[in-house]
Parts: C-alpha cells; structure tokens; sequence
C-alpha cells in the first residue's frame, strides 16, 4: 500500500485519489470486478441491463434454478421489515432446459460474466443439474444453493446437516465440468457455520458464498394471520448484515485460504468494504437494488473508493485486513 492506511481528520474530497486494481478471484475464476448480483434478485440480468452495463461488474449470479419448472409459494410472497425484507418466492423458475435455451443464452450473448445457481430437492437433482451444465458454454462458476429443504430427509435444510451439505457438494463436483469453480452457498441458521464450511470444502468446493438469506415471520395485525402466504420467509436486507459479517469473519479465520463470496445487506461501498475486510474475496448487492436497480454498479465504484481512501491500491491488499495482528480475541460462542 502506498500511504497511510488510516486518516484521523475529514478527507479532502477534492484530492484526486489514485485507481485501484479491482481484480479478484473465486476459486480458478479470475474477475476484474468484485461486485455481483445476489441470487433471487434480478433474474438473469436482463431487467438491470437497462440500468447499468452488467458487463462491468464482477458478474451476475442468477437466481437458483431447478430441474423442472417451479411455479412457487403461495402469495403473498414479500413483506417489509425493519431495515429489510421478507420474501417467500419459493424458487419459482423455468427449469434447466428452458433456463439454458433462453437466459444463459442471452448472458452469454451480452458477454456478461456468469455465476449459474442451482437447487434441488435431493442429491440426485443436484447432480442431474450440473450434468445438464457441464457442456454448456459461458458459466465462469456454479453457485450451490443448498439452503433448500432435503425430500429426502423430513426437510432437513441441506445446509443445516455437514454430511447433507457435503453430499450435495460431491455429487455436483463429480457431475460438472472440472473447470469450473463450485461455490457452496451457506446458511447462517445454523449453531456452528464453520463446521459446514469446512465440510463442504473436504467436498469439494473452491469457494463458498456467505450468506444466504436467515427465516423469519412477520404477523398481519389486521388479519391476525401470518403475512406471507408461506408462513416464513427468508430475510434479507441490513438488518443481516453484522451476522453476514460476523459468519465471513469466522469462516475466513478458520480457512484463510477458501475465498468467500460475501452478501447480506450491502447497500454501499462501505457496506461492501466491511466484507472485504473481515475476509470476503467478493461481495453480491441484492435487496437493495429493488429501490435502486443501479447500485451493484454504484456499490463498486464507491467500494473503490473506500478502498483508495484508506490507502489499498489493490482490492486482494484488503481481503481479510481487519484480522491482522495477534491479539485478536476469539469469538465467544456463548454471547458472555
């Protein structure tokens, strides 16, 4: 880094601060840019297209596809909380084949850089998922979303179990093409995230994305019934983001070495800077783009410039700075 890192009066906006080389990497998938969409919040890309140039982001990262045509969860779907959103969409989607033939086709037409997500009902969707990719062209990584109920275990979230979690991971690493970069999309409704972390890298994935959204509930007080028509839903949005930090912090300080795709709540270039700093490789903007469908693009602009600011001239400088040093205590598990 070329200056001090830290400034102790305001900044001077009217100094011209030096570019940043942005480039980063996620597993064997090199990136220019480290900001992406986060999955469930704009499709394939083709509505913020219009907005901003998609192809000058890190990439985007689709919303979870399964095997056959999804038509979702009761409505309603969505409900506003305090500093975020609730959202019970339920995988709605196309289906594989549909999904191949028309948005994949049209992202890699753009030339966009593509993450392609997948969720399954059982380790055989899985598996059948990634098959179905493994000759398709223009996918830079496959996001593993197994934060999906187990059909075949009464349930079980596959992300809550270490040894469904690691099935899954396994069977899409046999199925997909070895070049391309798995990331095991992680659950923070979990006691220990860590110990799935670490299960599903044995497994075989290059990268992990943290976190996927946390369950809540929101109660219609005219109604006196729950609000979503799927009774809980996913939260999303600031109100997650110390525990989305808090699970990068953990997992990068057990392995330093796994690169992690970080989410929860980013709304600026700070927010995203947070994440960098406690150990994030790249980070993906998602509810907010519902009120500002531009700031995935805004969001890294203003990341490069936090990053200048504290003297980074490359965003990989800062990827874990906050662990430095080492007197850092642990994390109490206990909350005492």
């Amino acid at each position: 880094m070329s200056r001090a890192l830290f400034t102790s009066g305001p900044l001077d906006a009217s100094l011209a601060l030096p570019a940043v080389d942005m480039a980063t990497s996620i597993g064997a998938f090199e990136t220019p840019a480290p900001v992406f969409t986060a999955s469930g919040c704009a499709a394939a890309g083709k509505e913020l297209d219009q907005f901003f140039d998609i192809t000058a982001i890190g990439g985007i990262v689709t919303k979870s596809v399964m095997l056959n045509a999804r038509s979702g969860r009761a409505t309603p779907r969505m409900a506003e909380t305090p500093s975020g959103m609730l959202n019970s969409i339920g995988l709605q989607g196309p289906g594989i084949d549909a999904f191949i033939e028309h948005d994949l086709a049209w992202l890699r037409q753009r030339g966009a850089r593509t993450v392609v997500s997948i969720a399954g009902g059982s380790v055989e969707e899985y598996g059948k998922l990634a098959s179905k990719l493994r000759s398709v062209e223009g996918i830079s990584a496959i996001e593993v979303n197994i934060s999906c109920p187990n059909v075949e275990d009464r349930g079980q979230v596959f992300a809550c179990d270490p040894n469904a979690a690691s099935n899954v991971i396994q069977a899409v690493r046999r199925n997909a093409d070895t070049r391309t970069p798995i990331i095991a999309k992680l659950s923070p409704d979990v006691t220990d995230i860590v110990t799935i972390a670490q299960a599903v890298e044995r497994a075989g994935a290059d990268a992990l994305a943290v976190i996927n959204t946390t369950l809540g509930m929101v109660v219609d007080l005219e109604t006196m019934r729950p609000a979503l028509g799927g009774i809980t839903g996913g939260l999303s949005g600031p109100a997650i983001r110390p525990i989305a930090v808090r699970c990068v912090w953990q997992i990068h300080q057990a392995l330093p070495n796994l690169p992690i795709l970080g989410m929860g709540g980013i709304r600026n270039g700070e927010d995203a800077l947070q994440f960098i700093l406690a150990g994030a490789s790249a980070v993906s903007v998602g509810t907010v783009t519902f009120h500002d469908p531009s700031a995935p693009l805004r969001v890294q602009q203003e990341l490069e410039t936090a990053l200048a600011r504290r003297g980074f001239t490359t965003l990989r400088d800062a990827i874990g700075y906050a662990h430095r040093g080492p007197d850092l205590p642990e994390i109490d598990e206990d909350h005492e």
